[in-house]
């Protein structure tokens, strides 16, 4: 991890689960990278900003860092909320940052069905974080990215666990 983005998400501690996982993803230091204008991801999908994906999309239009953050902070409250109605246990604050982050990556469906988040419901807590680093495919392949995302979410996920 980048010690821009340690410090970012130390800054955002006590802010909650959205709060980090929003730093985690958003911003120049975050995971996702900052792209304003509009792209095809890896996969074919049409993405902005700091991953934002969706029929919202101008295809051409330069988005600005304001509308960029607004986007980002909707969309992982979106996917908090969905994902929360399927979190049975307790979780820290980082854990759940950490599981909202690669909701925002996969989807809130493919978080929901999978096996990180029945070992966490199990109370497997370091299990279901190292579920995490399974997911480093796209398309069929190992992405590095991919790699170093996971490898970041699994830091956050266990660091109330040390």
């Amino acid at each position: 991890m980048s010690p821009a983005l340690r410090n970012s998400i130390i800054g955002a501690l006590g802010t909650g689960a959205i709060g980090i996982a929003t730093v985690m993803v958003s911003g120049k230091t975050g995971l996702e990278g900052r792209e304003y204008t509009p792209y095809r991801d890896i996969v074919g999908v049409i993405t902005v900003c700091d991953g934002h994906t969706g029929s919202d999309i101008v295809w051409g239009k330069r988005y600005s860092d304001k509308e960029c953050d607004a986007l980002t902070r909707k969309d992982m409250q979106r996917i908090a909320a969905r994902v929360d109605l399927y979190i049975k246990v307790p979780t820290t604050e980082t854990q759940r940052a950490a599981i909202y982050s690669f909701a925002y990556n996969v989807g809130a469906t493919a978080t929901i069905n999978s096996t990180l988040l029945k070992k966490l419901n199990a109370k497997d807590y370091a299990g279901a974080c190292s579920e995490l680093k399974r997911w480093v495919y796209a398309g069929g392949k190992k992405w590095k990215g991919l790699m170093n995302r996971r490898d970041v979410e699994y830091e956050v996920c266990t660091w109330s666990q040390k």
